[in-house]
């Protein structure tokens, strides 16, 4: 048996406790242990194991609770992550029982609960011999949060069974080109010389899907800023604007910042882009994507503000483009983001709707006559979506909506939404508003 297994398995049940018990993400969580990891496949490890665990979180704490005569005490909260990490490897993951089960109930001894290796193992080997016990909760089976699994029935009836599928699956890597210093083309050909499998798919006009996940840093002209990683969903949003060059552009909560650079691509040389955040330490890494990606420019600022609260930043001159991808229960990207669902809480909503209305509120005083403002979230609750803009249409006469395309998915009021894995994306909503006035965006 290998220490090094049972060492990696310990590890992640460390980090499912940060962040199933004390609430921390689990992306801020891996960003910290994955760099004292030598091994790239014991990385990918780790982080496959968390991520099955928690997207399959309810159904493996139902074996565990039919299973043993009694619950785990808190203090072996650890423990308990081990048995969710073992049931992950054998049912989600499919590893070999001889890689998983040993390695998985040693790790009890590295968690200083060597009494209880027995109990992993001796679990551990049930579930390589038995069905794994269902019950009858719907919301157990397909393991999301009750008041999620209602809300999904209520917005989308006919869909919840492929959205709440979606969210339990991997999502692709999606790459989008810098145009500045490559073309699509170009680009995939280099990725196919350097042994990487990917496809181009039909839209967005830059985007290129990997056919397997792989660390950013080894794709070829990474350092150099020839590509970034950004889901295709994300990438539409940006389109939906359709900037001319010379545009004066704000994204008001820029980071991380896939979606400014993607604007300062079209704007650099002859229009301008405020890119915006209230988190000052959130837009230091959207200044690293736009050096890393050639992008800063003097028609590129970047200021830590509330966007809630132009008074304090804004000069009074008009933008001829807004983008206002809103603070949302990011309901749309579980699928990257596992945690989310237990993260997440029904009583979040309502503070949520009323900081996005704040910001279209005070956004739309920013938009110069003409102009256009795109309210985006990466969310599929329809509350936070069109059910938001139809109230920001009542209350704001000059406001009126722009129809978008079938590119941008399914109609939902004046807006358009994607659910989650519809062609390889993630779940995103767009609602395209334009100021009645004159100025250079009218038809």
């Amino acid at each position: 048996m290998s220490a090094a297994g049972a060492g990696l398995r310990a590890q992640a049940a460390r980090t499912l406790v940060a962040v199933l018990v004390a609430g921390q993400s689990l992306k801020s969580v891996l960003a910290k242990a994955l760099p004292g990891i030598a091994d790239p496949r014991d990385r990918a490890l780790l982080e496959a194991i968390c991520f099955s665990v928690l997207r399959h979180r309810r159904r493996y704490e139902f074996v565990v609770a039919t299973w043993l005569a009694k619950p785990l005490p808190p203090r072996d909260s650890g423990v308990q992550m081990l048995l969710l990490s073992g049931l992950a490897q054998l049912d989600d993951m499919r590893l070999p029982a001889h890689a998983a089960v040993a390695a998985t109930a040693e790790a009890a001894r590295l968690l200083d609960r060597a009494p209880l290796v027995g109990l992993v193992n001796a679990l551990l080997r049930r579930a390589t011999r038995e069905p794994l016990p269902t019950g009858d909760s719907e919301a157990v089976r397909c393991s999301h949060p009750d008041w999620l699994l209602q809300r999904l029935r209520d917005d989308w009836p006919a869909d919840v069974d492929a959205i709440v599928a979606a969210n339990n699956r991997s999502a692709p890597v999606w790459l989008r080109v810098n145009k500045v210093k490559s073309t699509r083309d170009d680009y995939a050909a280099r990725l196919a010389g350097a042994g990487f499998g990917a496809r181009l798919p039909a839209l967005p006009a830059g985007a290129i899907v990997l056919d397997a996940p792989c660390s950013p840093s080894t794709l070829p002209g990474w350092i150099d800023g020839d590509v970034t990683v950004q889901d295709g969903a994300a990438q539409l949003a940006v389109e939906a604007l359709a900037l001319c060059a010379s545009d004066r552009v704000l994204d008001a909560c820029a980071a991380p910042g896939g979606k400014a650079a993607q604007i300062a691509e079209v704007v650099r040389e002859h229009g301008s882009l405020l890119a915006i955040d209230s988190d000052g330490g959130r837009l230091a890494r959207v200044r690293q994507t736009l050096a890393r990606l050639g992008l800063e420019t003097p028609r590129v600022s970047l200021r830590t503000a509330d966007a809630t609260a132009p008074e304090t930043w804004w000069d009074g001159v008009g933008f001829d483009a807004v983008l206002v991808d809103a603070p949302c229960s990011a309901t749309g990207i579980i699928r990257r983001q596992p945690d989310i669902k237990w993260h997440r809480r029904a009583e979040d909503i309502p503070a949520l709707v009323a900081v996005q209305a704040r910001l279209l509120d005070a956004l739309w005083t920013t938009l110069a006559p003409g102009g256009r403002l795109l309210y985006a979230t990466c969310s599929v609750l329809k509350e936070e979506n069109e059910g938001q803009v139809v109230a920001f249409l009542a209350r704001t006469p000059t406001a009126e909506p722009v129809v978008l395309d079938g590119r941008f998915g399914r109609s939902a009021g004046v807006g358009r939404q994607r659910l989650p894995g519809e062609d390889g994306m993630d779940g995103f909503f767009y609602a395209l508003l334009r100021k009645h006035g004159h100025g250079k965006l009218d038809p």
